[in-house]
């Protein structure tokens, strides 16, 4: 069975200009695109007058506008439509372990804000076993075409290997360049330990232990995909800060999530958190480890 691209929609702007980067991508990839919407009837325990009927009917026209929407987009695309039955994190969380990807909209909140990603986004995103990219729109379109797609390296070569690979993988499916980033900071006092000092002066210094470091993480994908251009940029700084000061003018940010659990529940990290309440671009979190 060929896997999917699955975009979840509820009628909003947003999720509208979800449904067209998932249909672009899809299309870009030859592959079939899902669209879903999660509606459960939940009869209310107050004297208000509900009309199952309607409401279903109304779940029905979510799904029509979207499919008549990425139609006109892209006539050929094969798309498939479904109102599932189930509460919205449920519904897109087994969509996500179905699909290649599961793409969601984001709500634009101006520059000084960044924009604000809704709870159930961050509850799918936090648990998805696969990659979730979050789009936002402007004036209810997604962005979609123009530069380089960035990249977060973090880690061994071994860990970021799924990120990077979706990375390389979706820019020369755009015929984009890459900009590989790995951000780095002076470490304290106690974790100074000897051998970690002396690997680091064996490099040439903190710095250049950094580049080697991301260029050895980079290897057997420039081998895999050799004509994608790679820039790499190794800074100084808070990992979120660095990747945000050079995505203005991406067409895709691509961050890591940790699949492990936190003692409080499942968490998104510092950097998908930070990339997707600020980047201007779709944002892609790829879950590892």
């Amino acid at each position: 069975m060929t896997s999917a691209i699955t975009v979840g929609v509820d009628g909003s702007a947003e999720s509208l200009a979800a449904a067209d980067w998932a249909a672009d991508e899809a299309a870009l990839r030859g592959m079939p695109l899902r669209i879903v919407h999660a509606w459960l009837w939940q009869p209310l325990d107050v004297p208000v007058v509900q009309d199952r009927d309607a409401q279903a009917e109304s779940a029905r026209t979510v799904l029509r506008e979207a499919e008549t929407r990425v139609a006109g987009r892209h006539p050929a695309l094969k798309v498939t439509s479904e109102v599932v039955h189930d509460t919205v994190v449920a519904t897109l969380l087994r969509e996500a372990e179905a699909s290649e990807m599961l793409v969601l909209g984001s709500r634009g909140h101006g520059a000084l804000v960044g924009f604000l990603l809704g709870s159930y986004g961050q509850q799918v995103i936090a648990a998805a076993e696969r990659p979730v990219i979050s789009v936002r729109s402007r004036d209810g379109r997604a962005q979609t075409q123009g530069g380089e797609i960035v990249v977060g390296q973090q880690g061994t070569p071994e860990e970021s290997g799924a990120v990077l690979g979706f990375a390389f993988q979706e820019a020369a499916a755009r015929g984009a360049a890459l900009r590989a980033v790995r951000a780095w900071s002076l470490p304290s006092l106690y974790a100074c330990s000897p051998g970690s000092m002396r690997l680091a002066d064996e490099a040439g210094g903190l710095e250049s232990f950094e580049k080697k470091a991301l260029a050895e993480a980079l290897a057997p994908w420039r081998a895999r995909y050799p004509a994608v251009p790679v820039t790499e940029h190794v800074e100084i700084g808070s990992a979120g800060q660095v990747l945000l000061s050079v995505v203005a003018n991406a067409q895709m940010l691509v961050v890591g999530r940790r699949t492990r659990r936190a003692p409080v529940g499942t968490r998104i990290g510092s950097v998908a958190h930070a990339a997707l309440h600020h980047g201007p671009c779709p944002v892609a979190v790829i879950p590892y480890g």
